[in-house]
């Protein structure tokens, strides 16, 4: 690592020091390279069974996966983006299209910008239903909008991934993990994928709570849209869910992308580039450009404050794009100032860690 960025790198390690992180990696590329690569802490947790114990003696690797909640929304739009830039798919098309069953009356760009009134599951489902596809996006077929598309936006939270991956798995054939496997990750040698195989479950790291009142915090009120958004299927928050085969091995692109942050890195930086990494080109100048200007702009009814949405991703007032994550990972482009940024966790605590790597980040440039 250059000496410049030493900042970036002592905050990091304070973060283990005094023991706010347990797990995790840091990846930042600048001017089209890779100038920060940090791992630290461990995979595993040891002691109590609720997953606040301390952490255990497993150390955390440099392909070390961990779950990183909505971070995963950007790239399984990408999936859906990808056969647009083909023109496979029409954006302004109802999804009826090539959903024939979906009685929302939403078009494709609706879906993708969090607007299309579906932020929610309707139907209560158990953990288990995490690895039934078919009934799930059954489920959001039925359903009635709990708005008008278009009208307003509130984060589909859970839905997301399903509402992108059916109209993938519609257009190609192939499901959204095997898709984001072969297209994408493939082509660009990114460690990051949904339904993982039994080799790569090995290489997961063990989320754990910052404290034990984080699924408290992270559900919201009892009853309200957020809670509804992304309490159902249950076990979303759940360390005994989250920890298991059945979550790691399933696809629930909104919300479980196991990925390494040099992974997330080098696909920022390969949308950054304009759709292109390391000589492959996987999208056009023309899509990387649509996929990150502002579709809409106001209130988000279930993150309860002003957000500003691209075509899967949460655009920022100075101008970088990309998405955060329950829990405290996030990613994302930073095209004023030139970098990309990936910030991987297993301690699951809220983003002030992040906001810190940043302004350090930021101090040296």
């Amino acid at each position: 690592m250059h000496a410049r960025f030493g900042p970036v790198r002592d905050c990091f390690h304070d973060l283990f020091a005094n023991g706010r992180e347990t797990g995790a990696g840091l990846t930042v590329w600048y001017d089209g390279q890779p100038v920060v690569d940090l791992i630290g802490g461990s995979r595993a947790t040891a002691g109590a069974d609720d997953g606040t114990g301390p952490a255990g003696g497993d150390p955390w690797r440099p392909d070390t996966l961990v779950n990183v909640y909505s971070v995963g929304k950007p790239v399984a739009a990408l999936c859906l983006l990808m056969l647009v830039d083909r023109e496979w798919v029409d954006l302004d098309a109802p999804a009826t299209r090539y959903w024939p069953e979906f009685r929302t009356p939403a078009t494709v760009r609706q879906m993708l910008s969090h607007t299309a009134g579906l932020p929610a599951f309707p139907v209560p489902r158990p953990a288990t239903a995490i690895a039934d596809w078919a009934l799930l996006a059954g489920d959001l077929a039925a359903a009635d909008p709990e708005w008008t598309p278009g009208s307003v936006a509130g984060e589909h939270a859970w839905t997301y991934g399903h509402l992108v991956g059916e109209l993938v798995r519609r257009v190609d054939g192939r499901s959204v993990g095997r898709f984001l496997a072969e297209e994408i990750a493939g082509p660009w040698r990114l460690d990051l994928g949904f339904g993982l195989s039994e080799a790569d479950q090995r290489r997961c790291a063990d989320l754990r709570y910052g404290d034990p009142d984080w699924p408290t915090r992270a559900l919201g009120e009892p009853g309200s849209l957020r809670a509804r958004a992304m309490g159902n299927p249950a076990g979303g928050q759940d360390l005994a869910v989250l920890n298991s085969p059945l979550w790691r091995g399933a696809e629930m692109p909104a919300v479980n992308l196991h990925a390494t942050a040099s992974g997330l890195a080098r696909l920022y930086s390969g949308l950054l580039a304009g759709g292109v990494l390391d000589g492959v080109r996987l999208f056009s100048p023309e899509l990387v450009a649509e996929a990150t200007r502002v579709e809409y702009d106001g209130p988000d009814l279930v993150l309860d404050r002003p957000v500003q949405w691209t075509l899967g991703m949460q655009r920022e007032p100075d101008g970088s794009w990309g998405m955060g994550g329950l829990g405290g990972s996030s990613s994302w482009a930073d095209p004023e100032r030139g970098y990309t940024f990936a910030y991987v966790t297993a301690q699951l605590a809220e983003h002030d860690r992040v906001d810190e790597l940043v302004e350090a980040l930021h101090s040296v440039l």
